[in-house]
């Protein structure tokens, strides 16, 4: 769907050249929820600002469904924006004018009737949840609204790709995620392709499937958002997984809470794209003759599953704690480490 070729944007000064993008080179599949994430300075707001040209590139080239945007003309590239939607990180919207209007602007310059346009508005306030606020102002709205706005604006012409520039970082967490929310529903009703920009890992956590990390304008790390969490290689992309998971250092202090336990196996369930995890300690507990008791842990949920770790006790016959331990192993994706065994 979205193919980039050695794209680069060069800044010149009069005591130097700044390289914002240096020699990117991305493939996007149609339909997906791709995440681009690195620090202040990394390059990816330029980056996402060259795929609509906002920003013109010094060199590479840009593909979207077959068209080569970086080789269009003033006018053909005007037409073709239609088909590419943007939110930004503060809204950008027209403070003069009520959310019905702003949402109209983009079919007004784009020259659509006033009967067809004002159903095309009101068929969008309803899908981001802005229904009874058609004539309030963005003075009258909440960060979150103002941004529902922002995202219906964004999608009034039907466009095949959307680009959200740090679209959640001025939203407090709630407000958040109730955001990435109404973006899943629109990437599932619609099958748009979003490209999200962000410096967050919650965010990438929670709705992309595909993430690339950027640093010094360069890709330093892509894959599968799962893959990328649980073999994380470049020190800025650990960096950025300690954001949800803490600190990499998840065995500190079980040594002494382990020596406690005199009896049964103390165990680290390693949960890798489980679906299941919440139901999964019952389960072996309502399954098995056994104890089984929660020491210390952490587990996050992502789009393709749950990654994170717990140490669990297991007390009871030992053969009957083979067995759940086969179920685990077996059954599930779960992997399981038997880190003490008390005779």
């Amino acid at each position: 769907m979205i193919s980039i070729e050695g794209l680069s944007k060069f800044y010149n000064t009069s005591l130097s050249r700044i390289t914002a993008v240096d020699n990117l080179t991305l493939d996007i599949e149609e339909g997906d929820i791709f995440g681009v994430i690195g620090y202040s300075g990394a390059g990816k707001s330029t980056f996402v600002r060259l795929l609509n040209r906002l920003e013109e590139p010094s060199s590479g080239k840009v593909v979207i469904d077959d068209e080569t945007i970086t080789s269009l003309n003033a006018n053909q590239l005007r037409v073709t924006r239609q088909e590419i939607g943007m939110i930004f990180q503060h809204f950008n919207l027209l403070w003069s004018r009520t959310v019905k209007d702003n949402i109209a602007f983009p079919l007004e310059i784009a020259g659509v009737a006033k009967r067809e346009r004002e159903e095309r508005v009101q068929e969008l306030i309803e899908l981001v949840g802005l229904a009874g606020r058609e004539q309030a102002y963005p003075s009258q709205l909440s960060g979150g609204q103002k941004q529902r706005v922002g995202i219906a604006r964004a999608l009034a012409n039907k466009p095949k790709v959307l680009l959200c520039d740090e679209a959640t970082s001025a939203l407090d967490p709630e407000t958040t995620n109730a955001i990435l929310d109404l973006l899943v529903d629109i990437n599932e009703r619609l099958g748009l392709t979003v490209i999200l920009i962000t410096h967050e890992m919650h965010v990438i956590r929670k709705i992309c499937k595909q993430v690339a990390v950027m640093e010094e304008g360069k890709i330093v790390e892509q894959g599968d958002v799962l893959d990328v969490f649980l073999r994380p290689k470049q020190q800025v992309t650990k960096k950025f997984v300690e954001q949800v998971m803490g600190t990499n250092d998840e065995d500190d202090g079980v040594e002494d809470l382990i020596s406690t336990y005199e009896s049964g196996k103390i165990m680290k369930l390693h949960f890798v794209g489980e679906t299941a995890n919440q139901a999964l300690i019952s389960q072996i507990a309502k399954s098995y003759h056994i104890d089984i008791n929660i020491l210390q842990g952490k587990i996050t949920q992502m789009q393709q599953g749950a990654y994170g770790t717990l140490f669990v006790q297991m007390d009871g016959d030992p053969d009957e704690i083979d067995r759940a331990i086969t179920f685990i192993t077996d059954e599930t994706s779960v992997e399981v480490e038997v880190v003490r065994d008390v005779e």
